[in-house]
């Protein structure tokens, strides 16, 4: 099984065995839906409800309705099987991206080291040229999933 990392169960919400997932996955809407299973430590449950409360991902899982009942769960990583997630052909995961080679519109041809969020709203992709730059995923304006790589257009002072 091929899984992705979605996030980390972070604590319990009331009574009924509710759980609070800390999550920045960016495709959450295809991972958390009622009936789909998510893997927690090689294990697969079923989402039984799910709902966004504050900043956390809350889902109660099959077979479990009280608090007592997961406690075990608490502080674990969860995933969801890669297969199962269905992505279009113009997405695409950040993690699948580290393996694709950088091209810019100066002719310079780099690796992605990193994908790291910079805020809430903006990601960044850590590339090693001749030195480290680090480019705004906004200035990615082609993915090439055949050939695994991608353009990005460098501003004056970038390269």
């Amino acid at each position: 099984m091929n899984k992705v990392f979605i996030g980390k169960i972070v604590s319990c919400h009331g009574i009924k065995g509710e759980l609070k997932i800390l999550s920045d996955f960016q495709y959450k809407d295809k991972v958390f839906v009622v009936g789909n299973k998510l893997i927690i430590d090689d294990r697969e449950y079923i989402i039984r409800s799910y709902r966004v409360h504050k900043n956390f991902d809350m889902v109660t899982l099959d077979s479990y309705k009280d608090i007592n009942e997961v406690l075990f769960l608490l502080k674990k990583n969860v995933y969801f099987d890669k297969n199962n997630l269905n992505l279009e052909s113009d997405e695409i995961l950040d993690e699948d991206l580290i393996t694709y080679k950088v091209l810019t519109n100066t002719g310079k041809v780099g690796i992605i080291k990193e994908i790291f969020k910079a805020s809430e709203t903006n990601k960044i992709i850590r590339v090693l040229f001749d030195k480290e730059v680090l480019i705004p995923i906004s200035f990615i304006k082609k993915i090439d999933k055949d050939k695994k790589e991608i353009t990005v257009e460098l501003i004056d002072g970038m390269n």
